[in-house]
């Protein structure tokens, strides 16, 4: 499986997705893979202005707690409750119903840092 192709995706596992300027943000399957059985999904409320490099929340799995970072400034104008609700929705589909944020954002250029899928899935080969 490979990332999809329209998004980008940090080094610290997040994928972003631009829609005007709105910035979807999950984490990716490798992050997922990493992390195990996803068993708690935190992130901060609707409203939050938020700093690039700052974590918008926290995953907590089996194995570890990491926190989910955003690469841009902006305000969280919604929140995936139903990740919260249902966490494994981010081992059995991160780039669909596990989204976690929507950030509003008005410089969306940070995210032209960020790796394309192809660079991505060479850089962090999912296991088979």
């Amino acid at each position: 499986m490979s990332s999809p192709r329209e998004r980008r995706y940090s080094e610290t596992h997040e994928w972003v997705d631009l829609d005007a300027d709105v910035v979807t943000l999950g984490i990716t399957q490798y992050a997922a893979d990493e992390l195990t059985d996803v068993t708690y999904v935190e992130m901060r409320p609707v409203h939050t202005t938020i700093m690039p490099g700052e974590a918008v929340g926290e995953v907590e799995s089996v194995k570890a707690t990491s926190d989910v970072i955003s690469i841009i400034g902006g305000e969280i104008i919604e929140v995936n409750e139903e990740a919260s609700r249902t966490p494994s929705l981010l081992n059995s589909d991160p780039y669909g119903a596990g989204w976690l944020v929507k950030i509003r954002t008005a410089d969306p250029s940070p995210l032209d840092r960020l790796m394309d899928h192809e660079t991505y899935d060479n850089r962090f080969p999912l296991r088979k």
